[in-house]
């Protein structure tokens, strides 16, 4: 019987949305299929590793009747990519197989049963809600996700903390070398609520959120946070643990400051960086009247020099940094200015923004 018949992409697009966190390889061999459920007109596909899910609808009404099933996640995908754009696909169900046809292809697929799918209940009162403009919660999170922790054994390390209080949405992200913090204003006073969300549930989000004035409503409950916006949920268990106290590193007596542009310095240092020790990474900044100097050297005793004239008129400083945690702040920034403040070669530089106070990024030096 036809289950379902729709255009390719009313299917590739909501199933792209939620892949991205299928688990190949799971003690649970269920995990690897995505759920697709048909309630009258709507069409949503669901898929979960038991730490995060997402659910996505399809766009515009799909004929068929109700059901739902499992399959692979991965092979539907695959299929349906391999497809040609605009074909018609037609879904057929016959115990526990499922049957795409598309022209003159033809798919079986194994299913499993829908009713043995582990779903992420959202059961608690929400601690704090907001709504934010998508392409605003965008951009603070793309300030600060790459400072996030890989793989840290301290697991609170890998990922980000989201703390909603008063009118002010705060993200930071740190992986025990460097530190990010980026805030925004919100229309309105929200109750107090803080929560650490895993990496992966960050880079999903980041991934699925729209470059538009659409809003996403997100919500912090007691163990979980939730994300609604345009046709997705994505829910997420969080993280437990105490986030280290990002103001306790924020060096506030830096006394050597000057502005630069963007840009330069970050084509400045992607040019040294050819040249930079691929084990260590390190860059060795030289600040002096007028001029900014960065040097790179390797264990081929190959040197890379390059000078930018700055406005600065202070004492002179020599300081090492791991090269990554320069590019990385400047190539996610997407601002024409930075300020830069440094103590001594021992203490933390701070990257600000002029002017504002809402970034701001801490990186330790290393020596050199």
């Amino acid at each position: 019987m036809h289950i379902l018949q729709a255009e390719r992409d009313a299917l590739l697009k909501p199933l792209n949305a939620v892949t991205g966190i299928v688990e190949r390889r799971h003690t649970l061999p269920i995990l690897a299929n995505v759920l697709i459920e048909k309630r009258g007109n709507a069409l949503s596909f669901l898929a979960t590793d038991l730490e995060i899910q997402i659910t996505t609808a399809s766009q515009g009404e799909v004929a068929g009747e109700d059901f739902r099933l499992t399959t692979s996640a991965k092979k539907l995908q695959d299929i349906l990519r391999a497809l040609p754009d605009g074909a018609t696909v037609t879904l057929d169900q016959q115990d526990a197989k499922l049957t795409l046809k598309a022209g003159k292809s033809r798919f079986n697929l194994q299913t499993l049963p829908a009713e043995d799918f582990p779903l992420l209940s959202v059961g608690a009162e929400p601690l704090s809600k907001l709504t934010v403009p998508q392409k605003a919660l965008k951009a603070l999170l793309a300030k600060v996700q790459y400072a996030m922790a890989v793989q840290d054994i301290r697991y609170y390390l890998n990922g980000m903390l989201f703390i909603a209080e008063g009118n002010q949405l705060k993200l930071v992200a740190t992986d025990g070398h460097r530190l990010a913090f980026a805030c925004m204003t919100l229309d309105a006073e929200v109750a107090r609520a803080e929560a650490i969300l895993p990496r992966k549930t960050i880079v999903e989000l980041a991934k699925l959120l729209a470059d538009s004035d659409d809003t996403v409503c997100i919500e912090l409950l007691p163990n979980q946070a939730r994300f609604a916006f345009g046709q997705s949920v994505i829910v997420s268990k969080v993280v437990d643990g105490k986030f280290p106290d990002y103001n306790r590193v924020i060096p506030l007596d830096n006394d050597k400051i000057f502005v630069i542009n963007r840009q330069p310095l970050l084509q400045a240092l992607q040019r040294a960086a050819i040249l930079a020790n691929e084990k260590f990474r390190g860059v060795r900044l030289t600040l002096a009247a007028g001029s900014l100097s960065i040097q790179c050297t390797n264990s081929e005793q190959e040197e890379a020099e390059e000078e930018l004239e700055i406005a600065y008129q202070g004492a002179p400083l020599e300081i090492g940094f791991n090269i990554n945690y320069l590019t990385d702040v400047l190539t996610n920034l997407q601002v024409e200015q930075l300020q830069l403040a440094f103590g001594d070669a021992n203490r933390s530089a701070l990257f600000t923004l002029p002017e504002q106070a809402d970034f701001k990024y801490i990186v330790m030096p290393m020596r050199i």
